[in-house]
């Protein structure tokens, strides 16, 4: 069985493409970690088109439904 190695996502180290690699494909549990914080504070987030609701109509925030049936 031949050993596979990628570059880490994180640091650019050798990592473990295997099941014995926990943390694959990272090389490590702290660039994983370094990985998952990126995301949850939206460091990789999606730029999306503008706000398209329409400024008459209440909002959510406003305390009222926006589409609420009478």
């Amino acid at each position: 069985m031949t050993v596979r190695h990628a570059r880490c996502p994180q640091c650019g180290k050798p990592a473990l493409l295997s099941p014995d690699n926990r943390y694959r494909p990272f090389c490590s549990e702290r660039c994983k970690l370094i990985d998952l914080g990126a995301w949850a504070s939206g460091q990789y987030a999606i730029p999306g088109a503008e706000d398209e609701s329409d400024p008459e109509e209440p909002s959510v925030e406003e305390g009222r439904h926006p589409r609420r049936l009478q």
